[in-house]
């Protein structure tokens, strides 16, 4: 009986080493709201042989098509995704005619999977050389990609490779993590402001994002039952909100628009329908008739144009609502002048 405790306790310890990642996955320590970079070189990594795992559909990284482009050595890294965050990871060759890939995974806190034997994922991204142009972007030697988080901390695994076999090269990792406030949470009042519509007018209100303030969480965006804006796009929220509230009338549209002084600042907005005695504010809005938002495009819509303004409309139907909007900093914006044109048909 002593020696099969002795033999359960051996198990126990054996299971707690193995509830980490191997020697040949670097940790690092990447603080919050804070630019991190190391230095790196592809001698440091190895070949993986079998890429299958990539093509896997509850992996979903890359497809087999470009497993050329993962063929030489890769050399991996972990990182701690925490609660309400996003990462943007980016390698940058020293050599710009090197070429380069880049992938990672999104794995849970207490999961420690390894290439090749990664089975599934919450979500894997990868980047690497294109094959042709791509329409309105353009590609260079460095190479990006971003995961973000919402009410759990996960781990990331990071692979640098070397593609058609190329296994040397030094690079710089960059990582970039944005997360609310993890010291004490604490969501600052809205500064909220009312406004009103006319039916027949446009009707202008001047701002600044100095006024405002940040809001922590914003989960409540992606929320189904709110459906604003996706969390991929979270930040063009980052920066401080200021809000407004007034009404639209049954059998109403309204159209509204920020247009920033500075035409350089990056701003974005949103505005939801709500009953009229509702006096949920974000982030605690559980639900709403419908929300819009308008930001900055991460590529061109083919036959639109985009300039600094931003523009939401919302449509009353057999009854009047209470109109919420928010005039948000894109990219952790704190501060900038505008004006909140209000046009009610």
């Amino acid at each position: 009986m002593k020696n099969l405790s002795v033999f359960t306790l051996l198990i126990l310890l054996t299971n707690f080493i193995m509830a980490q990642f191997p020697d040949n996955v670097k940790s690092l320590e990447v603080k919050p709201n804070s630019q991190f970079t190391i230095k790196g070189d592809l001698c440091d990594g190895h070949i993986i042989e079998d890429l299958s795992w990539a093509s896997r559909s509850s992996v979903a990284c890359f497809p087999a098509t470009q497993n050329t482009k993962f063929r030489g050595n890769h050399v991996l890294y972990s990182m701690q995704l925490p609660a309400y965050s996003e990462v943007t990871i980016t390698v940058i060759p020293d050599d710009k005619n090197a070429n380069f890939s880049l992938y990672g995974y999104q794995i849970g806190a207490s999961s420690y999977s390894t290439v090749p034997d990664l089975t599934s994922c919450v979500t894997c991204e990868a980047d690497y050389k294109w094959d042709y142009p791509k329409k309105g972007k353009t590609q260079d030697h460095t190479r990006s990609i971003f995961f973000n988080s919402i009410k759990n901390p996960y781990n990331i695994v990071i692979g640098v490779v070397g593609a058609e076999g190329l296994k040397k090269g030094k690079y710089t990792l960059k990582i970039e993590l944005k997360t609310k406030n993890t010291e004490t949470g604490t969501q600052l009042p809205l500064k909220v402001y009312s406004v009103k519509g006319e039916k027949g007018k446009i009707i202008t209100y001047s701002g600044d994002l100095t006024d405002g303030v940040t809001i922590n969480d914003l989960s409540w965006a992606s929320r189904s039952s709110v459906a604003c804006f996706p969390a991929t796009q979270n930040n063009k929220f980052t920066g401080n909100h200021l809000v407004f509230i007034t009404e639209i009338p049954a059998h109403s549209i309204m159209d509204i628009t920020v247009i920033p002084d500075n035409k350089d600042d990056n701003m974005s907005i949103w505005a939801y329908m709500v009953g009229t005695s509702n006096k949920q504010l974000p982030p605690n809005l559980s639900s709403c008739v419908t929300c819009e938002a308008d930001f900055k495009w991460d590529y061109p819509k083919k036959g639109k144009t985009q300039d600094h303004t931003r523009t939401v409309s919302l449509n009353a139907i057999n009854h009047p609502y209470k109109v919420v909007i928010g005039v948000a900093g894109a990219d952790g914006l704190k501060t900038g002048k505008f004006k909140l044109k209000i046009t009610l048909k």
